[in-house]
C-alpha cells in the first residue's frame, strides 16, 4: 500500500566546527535524564513541552527525556529505554502539528542541544545538528555567501524537515531539501546501538530511508551532511491582493503564471484574512530568485501587466531577503495558537480552482489560512531513487489556527469538512503538514512503504523508534 556488516563513523579530525549560538537552557546538565515520576514535575513538564509550536498539546506523557548534548548522550538514551523496556520518541525542532515527539512509555530524546553547524567552504557541504533551525541554517551559510532550501517557517528544526522531504524556499530551482542530504551520521536503536555514517555507498538502505521516509526512519539521526549551493545575487517579490469575491479569476490567473513562467519564480495563492477587511482575500505572492536580474524584472514586468483588475493593494518587483521573508512567516504562524492541519497533492488534471474554493472562501478565523502553491516544473521531473516519492503539480495546504481552546471541535471539522472534498482529488499528501491519525491517503509512492518496513525490521528490529504516530499498526502488525 501507499502509505495504506555496519561501519562504525570514523572521528572527524577535520577543522574546528562552528558551535552556533544558542539561548541558555532551562535545564542544567543533560546526562542524567528527566523522569515524569521525578521529584520536580515543573521541570519534567517544561521538558515535555519545549519548542512544541502547536499549543493544542497533547496528553502523552514520555516516562523519561533525555536533553541531548552529544552523540554520546543518544547512546546513553537508547541504552536507557532498552534498561526500561520503553520505546524511543525524538524532537528536533518540535514544530510538528500532531507533536509527534510526545509518545506514552518512550524516552524523549530531545535533540535541540546538539549545535553542531560546519561549512566546508570548498565543497560547499555543509554538516549540520538536525535540532538546528532553518533560519539559524540560512543566517550561517547568507554570511558566507551560500543557501540552501530550508522550511519556509523560520523556526522549523531540520531534523523533521529534512527527513519528511523538505519543501523550501525556492524549489523551482533547487528541487526538494532531501535531494541534496548527502549523508547522514545516526545512532542505532539496535540492542548494541552503534554510531554510523549512511551515504550512496555504505549502510545505503538507511540513506535511502532518511531521504523521505520521515518518522518512519528507525534511527536517530545526529548529524545531516547537506550540498549547499551559491547564494543568488538577487531576490525580488511581487504581490497582489483581491476581495475573495475574486476568486475565480484570480485563481486562474495564477495558474497561467505557473503555466508560462517555469522557472525563477514561485507562485502561490494565499486565502486569509488581512487588516481592516472584514471578509477573506486571496493574495497571489511571487518570489523570484536568480542572479540574472534582467530575467527577473522581465518576468515579473510581464506578470504586473496581466495582472487582474480590482486588486485591492499591490507591491511590485520589491527587493527581500530571506531573513524578511521569515518575518512575514512568523507574522502569519503565530506562536501560542492552535493549530489543526492538513494537506494535499491536487491531481493535475483537476480543476483545482473548484476544488479548493470552499477551503479558500470559508475561513473559520481571521487567523487561519488556506495556501496553494505550484510545483511546476519540480513536478515534472522524474525524482531520485528515495523514499520521497509523493508529489503532483499542485500543492495545497489548510491551516486552521485559533486561540481559544473552546474553538477545536469548529475548527477541526471545518478542516476535515473541506478535506474530505479535496481528498477526493488528491494524489496524496506530504509527510511534513500532517497528522497520520485524521484521515487515511498516501504519504508514499508505490512499494516504499514496505521498503521502508524492511529497513525499519533491519535496523530496529524491537520497534523502539516510535515512528509514524497513527500508523504504528502498518509497521509494527503485532504491536
Amino acid at each position: 500500500m501507499g502509505y495504506s556488516p555496519s561501519q562504525n563513523l570514523e572521528p572527524q579530525t577535520q577543522t574546528q566546527p562552528h558551535l552556533l549560538s544558542t539561548s541558555p537552557s532551562s535545564f542544567s546538565g543533560t546526562m542524567q535524564p528527566i523522569f515524569r515520576n521525578g521529584p520536580d514535575s515543573d521541570t519534567y513538564e517544561k521538558a515535555r513541552t519545549a519548542r512544541l509550536f502547536n499549543a493544542r498539546i497533547p496528553a502523552r506523557y514520555p516516562t523519561a527525556i533525555v536533553l541531548a548534548r552529544d552523540e554520546r548522550d543518544v547512546t546513553e538514551a537508547v541504552n536507557l529505554a532498552i534498561t526500561k523496556h520503553l520505546r524511543i520518541s525524538i524532537r528536533s525542532g518540535g514544530h510538528s502539528y500532531a507533536s509527534w515527539s510526545l509518545r506514552p512509555h518512550s524516552v524523549l530524546v530531545d535533540l535541540s542541544g546538539l549545535r553542531h553547524c560546519e561549512l566546508d567552504q570548498e565543497s560547499g557541504v555543509v554538516q549540520v545538528s538536525p535540532g538546528i533551525t532553518g533560519r539559524e541554517l540560512s543566517d550561517y551559510l547568507a554570511e558566507r555567501g551560500r543557501t540552501f532550501p530550508v522550511g519556509h517557517c523560520p523556526d522549523v528544526g531540520l531534523g523533521g524537515f529534512l527527513l519528511g522531504g523538505g519543501m523550501g524556499w525556492d524549489q523551482p530551482n533547487l528541487g526538494w531539501a532531501c535531494e541534496h542530504i548527502l549523508a547522514v551520521d545516526l545512532v542505532t536503536a539496535t540492542n548494541d546501538p552503534k554510531l554510523l555514517h549512511a551515504d550512496a555507498h555504505q549502510n545505503s538502505d538507511l540513506f535511502w530511508a532518511a531521504r523521505g521516509g520521515g518518522p518512519a526512519f528507525p534511527g536517530i539521526v545526529t548529524k545531516f551532511h547537506l550540498q549547499t549551493f551559491p547564494a543568488p545575487s538577487v531576490m525580488r517579490s511581487s504581490g497582489y491582493v483581491y476581495d475573495i469575491i475574486e476568486y475565480t479569476e484570480v485563481f486562474g490567473w495564477a495558474l497561467e503564471i505557473t503555466a508560462e513562467f517555469e522557472d525563477s519564480i514561485e507562485v502561490v495563492a494565499i486565502g486569509s484574512y488581512k487588516d481592516g477587511i472584514e471578509h477573506p482575500c486571496i493574495t497571489i505572492a511571487l518570489i523570484a530568485s536568480s542572479n540574472d536580474e534582467e530575467h527577473i524584472t522581465t518576468i515579473l514586468e510581464h506578470v504586473d501587466r496581466m495582472h487582474p483588475p480590482y486588486v485591492k493593494s499591490r507591491w511590485y518587483n520589491q527587493d527581500t531577503t530571506l531573513s524578511e521573508q521569515f518575518d512575514l512567516k512568523t507574522k502569519a504562524y503565530p506562536k501560542n495558537h492552535r493549530y489543526y492541519v492538513d494537506n494535499a497533492f491536487v491531481r493535475n488534471d483537476a480543476d483545482v480552482a473548484s476544488v479548493l474554493e470552499r477551503a479558500f472562501t470559508s475561513l473559520p478565523t481571521r487567523q487561519s489560512l488556506a495556501l496553494w502553491t505550484s510545483l511546476v516544473p519540480l513536478s515534472r521531473r522524474p525524482l531520485p531513487d528515495m523514499a520521497l516519492s509523493m508529489q503532483s503539480d499542485h500543492y495545497f495546504a489548510l491551516y486552521a489556527i485559533w486561540g481559544d481552546g473552546s474553538r477545536d471541535s469548529q475548527c477541526m471539522t471545518w478542516v476535515d469538512e473541506v478535506m474530505e472534498g479535496v481528498a477526493r482529488q488528491s494524489v496524496g499528501s506530504y509527510l511534513g503538514e500532517l497528522d497520520f491519525r485524521s484521515r487515511n491517503t498516501r504519504y508514499w509512492g508505490d512499494g516504499v512503504w514496505e521498503r521502508l518496513m524492511q529497513i525499519g525490521r533491519k535496523w530496529d528490529p524491537e520497534s523502539r523508534i516510535c515512528g509514524c504516530l497513527g500508523l504504528e499498526g502498518f509497521l509494527n502488525p503485532e504491536s
